[in-house]
């Protein structure tokens, strides 16, 4: 009750609570080109892009991976959230997320150079791997209350062909890895070394709408949305 359903599109929605979640005041603390396709064309959220400040300095020893990633989502959009109360009345809902892949325990996230991503799909090459993405979702209150937050990881197993180092060279000067977590994008020419994949498809572009589907609780979106326009915002 009051829970969007599960599936990977607006279809297996029931309408009404959609048209709630599409009316909302929605966030989306990322300026991942992948995500905003994800929520924006595919499931029609019309979320305001508010891309997050937050240093993504982290300590990765301190974390498993999966709390890694969400720590970092829950960063992300509590620093836009907090950032946007300043400014404005609260949002309804921000979204906040981030992707990393795993391999023997050892995360992957964004090559800082081309050495960095020739190095990454050498060591995923011939072998399987884990991608997790951490959401979190920060749900708006009234002036001085504190926010609701809920988060969570998914998790995609994904098998790989062994690269020729060619290959791989080939790859890395089309530029195509250098934004994408793990070296590699599995929707654009990166998926031809996809041998085999275990989970959610869109989890491995960054961004797991079934979950996400069946985790956002529109009552409480509803609820936030209210809380946001019964106030004004501070007077600085």
């Amino acid at each position: 009750q009051g829970r969007l359903g599960c599936g990977w599109g607006p279809q297996s929605i029931m309408l009404s609570d959609l048209n709630a979640v599409r009316a909302a005041h929605i966030i989306l603390a990322s300026s991942s080109p992948r995500r905003v396709d994800i929520l924006n064309n595919v499931m029609d959220l019309r979320a305001r892009v508010v891309p997050s400040t937050f240093e993504e300095d982290l300590v990765k020893a301190d974390y498993t991976p999966a709390g890694y990633v969400q720590e970092n989502a829950r960063q992300k959009a509590l620093e836009v959230y907090r950032r946007l109360c300043a400014a404005e009345a609260p949002p309804s809902l921000v979204i906040g997320a981030d992707t990393v892949v795993v391999a023997d325990d050892k995360i992957l996230e964004k090559p800082r150079s081309t050495e960095a991503a020739t190095v990454m799909l050498s060591e995923l090459s011939g072998r399987s791997h884990q991608v997790l993405t951490g959401v979190a979702l920060v749900y708006g209150a009234a002036y001085g209350a504190p926010p609701t937050e809920d988060s969570f990881a998914e998790m995609t197993e994904v098998d790989f062909a062994s690269l020729p180092p060619e290959l791989i060279d080939a790859y890395v000067a089309s530029g195509e890895p250098m934004d994408k977590a793990g070296s590699y994008g599995i929707q654009g020419m990166g998926g031809s070394f996809v041998t085999g994949i275990r989970g959610c498809y869109q989890n491995v572009v960054g961004f797991p709408l079934h979950r996400f589907c069946t985790r956002l609780d529109v009552d409480r979106l509803r609820r936030s949305g209210r809380a946001g326009s019964m106030e004004s915002p501070p007077v600085s």
